[in-house]
């Protein structure tokens, strides 16, 4: 079905259109915010039924690209776009979370509405293209723009070090996307092409895949983020919207592991093995040192966004062990955290709309007074944790069984971090729901309504179903991720 992959990339950008022209036209802001967000709500809904026809229509059994799209561009750069097991999940996770955020920014934002929905939408452009594109450049392109409306949505309508957050953000990935772009025009130079396909079959000399790997390496450690550029996640975290700290964690977080899967793993073999004792050292460390860290957090956003460095560290480690286990497990990890941790951050801001704080030591006793709320949170927590029966057990378990048959030491020092995650999140949930209501500014406070009800709902269906059947995942990521680890063992002669 040729045209697919770019309706639904664009498909976000007639709400623009739409949204714009409500601007265009004048009348009371009320209603306009009111019909923008209807606008914004239809416009994800149809790009989300757009990716369930695209995963509906996705044969798995091919290990190669399929609905792809290729015009001639500009200098010999193609505009293609394309999608195999290892990244068509991650168009329907793009699409499965925007409409969840347009819902839980449906009264939170009542300040220039319009301009933050058009963020939302191009933002969700720029976030497909990046799963979509099947060219150097086109991926680039797609991967830097995302920073322009994510640096808007902190910048604009985040909390008070708004300003701050919103530039560490932008200067640290930045900065290491500057080493990619350099280590792309090497890449063009030295293979004549930048087709993502004909390079990842291109055979770079050794000597080159070294510095190429850094490069790459030093934009996908940031954007991950990895220990111990991770620094710009809390701040970003605790400043942005609660929609934006969704998207943040959800789906930015992924482009990380799905650069190295896409690029580090198939295009630079030999210095990928090279590196893989750095990468299991940096990736232990994040999980234990942030899981400690986060046990001593006072914010909820700041903890939820160092357990989120924790969880990366596993998905690092289960790219690079190089076995089939351990890229699968890395894959559902990234899937199933991106609907956990979103997830959280929607429970953070459900209190937060309501008491105008995120301070551990404000709350306490909330199940008296919203029971509701207690039992959705207490689930997604389960799942943060790794719990059976939860998505967060399948990743969890799958990246240490690969990592310990690569590098046993590793996997034993990461099964810590389960524990220290238990503990820790734990821990929150206790001193933020049990007990008893010590605070009265508590005593009014009311449990989820219905639009809250209707977020959390699929987040919750999803949590539980992907961890009881985690095959409607890995029947789709099994055929390229084998493929993947196959042409990557061969590459290294092993």
């Amino acid at each position: 079905m040729t045209g697919l992959l770019s309706l639904i990339t664009y498909t976000p950008l007639i709400g623009v259109a739409a949204i714009l022209a409500l601007r265009l036209m004048g009348g009371g802001n009320g209603h306009r915010d009111e019909a923008a967000r209807w606008i914004a709500l239809a416009t994800t809904l149809a790009t989300l039924a757009l990716s369930v026809l695209l995963v509906a229509q996705f044969d798995p059994t091919v290990k190669g690209f399929q609905f792809e799209e290729d015009i001639p561009w500009f200098a010999g750069i193609h505009y293609r776009m394309a999608v195999d097991g290892v990244s068509v999940l991650f168009v329907l996770l793009t699409a499965f979370l925007m409409p969840l955020c347009i819902l839980a920014s449906w009264r939170s934002i009542e300040n220039r509405v319009l301009e933050y929905l058009v963020c939302f939408l191009v933002l969700e452009t720029l976030m497909i293209g990046v799963f979509c594109a099947l060219d150097l450049i086109e991926f680039y392109l797609f991967f830097e723009g995302g920073l322009i409306p994510m640096f808007l949505i902190i910048g604009v309508w985040g909390g008070k070090r708004r300003v701050y957050a919103a530039y560490k953000f932008f200067l640290y990935t930045l900065l290491g996307s500057v080493l990619m772009l350099a280590a792309i025009l090497v890449m063009w130079g030295t293979a004549g092409t930048t087709s993502i396909p004909e390079l990842m079959a291109y055979k770079f000399p050794v000597a080159l895949q070294i510095p190429l790997w850094l490069a790459f390496f030093a934009s996908f450690a940031v954007k991950m983020p990895m220990w111990p550029v991770h620094t710009w996640l809390p701040d970003a975290h605790v400043e942005a919207p609660t929609a934006g700290s969704v998207i943040l964690a959800g789906i930015l977080l992924k482009m990380g592991g799905y650069g190295f899967l896409r690029f580090s793993l198939p295009m630079f073999p030999n210095a990928s093995a090279y590196f893989t004792p750095l990468v299991f050292a940096l990736s232990v460390i994040a999980i234990v040192y942030t899981s400690l860290v986060a046990f001593r957090q006072t914010d909820v956003k700041k903890l939820i966004a160092y357990s989120s460095v924790a969880h990366m560290g596993f998905v690092t480690m289960g790219i690079f062990s190089g076995n089939a286990l351990g890229v699968q497990g890395a894959i559902f990890q990234m899937l199933s955290h991106g609907v956990i941790s979103g997830a959280l951050f929607l429970c953070v801001g459900v209190v937060y709309d309501r008491m105008h704080t995120r301070e551990i030591a404000f709350y306490g006793g909330l199940v008296n007074r919203m029971p509701w709320y207690a039992a959705v949170f207490m689930l997604f927590t389960l799942g943060n944790v790794g719990l059976p029966g939860t998505s967060g057990f399948i990743g969890e378990i799958l990246t240490l069984t690969g990592v310990y048959g690569a590098s046993t030491w590793t996997a034993l020092i990461a099964a810590t971090g389960v524990i220290l995650s238990a503990v820790y999140a734990l821990t929150l949930y206790r001193n933020v729901v049990f007990g008893e209501i010590t605070n009265p500014q508590l005593a009014t406070i009311s449990d989820l309504n219905w639009r809250e009800v209707t977020v959390f709902a699929p987040l919750l269906i999803s949590t539980v179903v992907l961890g009881v059947y985690p095959k409607l995942v890995f029947a789709l990521t099994t055929a390229s991720g084998d493929a993947l680890v196959a042409t990557y063992r061969a590459a290294i002669g092993s």
